[in-house]
């Protein structure tokens, strides 16, 4: 049996120090695994459909094809290991700007750990999402200009409540104009945010793309009770032109 709580590693970052920790459930006695950024929590293990959710929604809108897939934000993996789910997905690249997050899945330190670092399909790459998604050369610097069936993103908490003031850029429209060129034809853009639909995101979401839409998820909160819920938006880029 584990202990009742556990630090299991703590680094500093550039954005502030990192811990993973790990508890036990006081009812269902089952391990329950937080990343807190200073004082702040990151995530939990007791809440992940969100994060689920985020691949689910976003891969459903996607064509009976082999797929590419782009995710930013690794976090504690339940949104990665969801794509891998999908029988479709032929590669997933995983970028996260804290090399110790990467490194607790390396090591298995966190539960996913080690079915996302033995997955041929899946890359674990560190690196700034925000930066790549900005720049020409894109999301793969293995592979410049490379593009993808969908991109998938979790790092802030939401497009008004940002971790760095410099990831707010992607959040306009301008910003959402670059991180679509790393995108297919019919290409989808999710994003999870802890904060309900904002109007004014899914409004620049429409200036970019040919669609968008915000989706509310729900969830059970044994914490709080009752329902909590989160927020994915979707969005798709316009359709090739026909060819003569």
């Amino acid at each position: 049996m584990s202990l009742r709580f556990e630090e299991i590693d703590w680094q500093p970052t550039p954005i502030g120090e990192i811990s993973l920790r790990r508890r036990r459930h006081p009812v269902s006695g089952d391990d329950v695994y937080e990343v807190k950024l200073g004082d702040e929590f990151l995530m939990s293990s007791m809440f992940t459909t969100g994060e689920i959710a985020l691949a689910q929604l976003a891969l459903a809108k996607l064509p009976d094809t082999e797929l590419d897939v782009a995710v930013g934000g690794l976090g504690l993996g339940y949104t990665a290991e969801a794509a891998l789910d999908d029988p479709r997905v032929r590669s997933l690249t995983v970028i996260d700007a804290l090399a110790a997050v990467i490194d607790w899945h390396q090591r298995g330190l966190v539960p996913l750990g080690a079915r996302l670092s033995s997955d041929d399909r899946c890359r674990l790459m560190h690196g700034d999402f925000f930066a790549l998604a900005a720049g020409a050369c894109g999301l793969d610097p293995k592979e410049p200009g490379r593009r993808f069936h969908a991109i998938l993103l979790d790092v802030d908490h939401s497009p008004r409540h940002v971790l760095h003031p410099r990831h707010a850029d992607l959040y306009k429209p301008a910003g959402l104009r670059l991180l679509a060129e790393h995108l297919h034809p019919d290409g989808v853009f999710a994003l999870w945010s802890n904060d309900p639909p904002d109007d004014d995101f899914t409004s620049a979401l429409t200036e970019v793309f040919a669609q968008a839409a915000a989706h509310v998820v729900d969830f059970d909160n044994p914490l709080q009770g009752g329902t909590s819920a989160n927020t994915v938006y979707l969005a798709v880029t316009a359709q090739a032109p026909d060819t003569p």
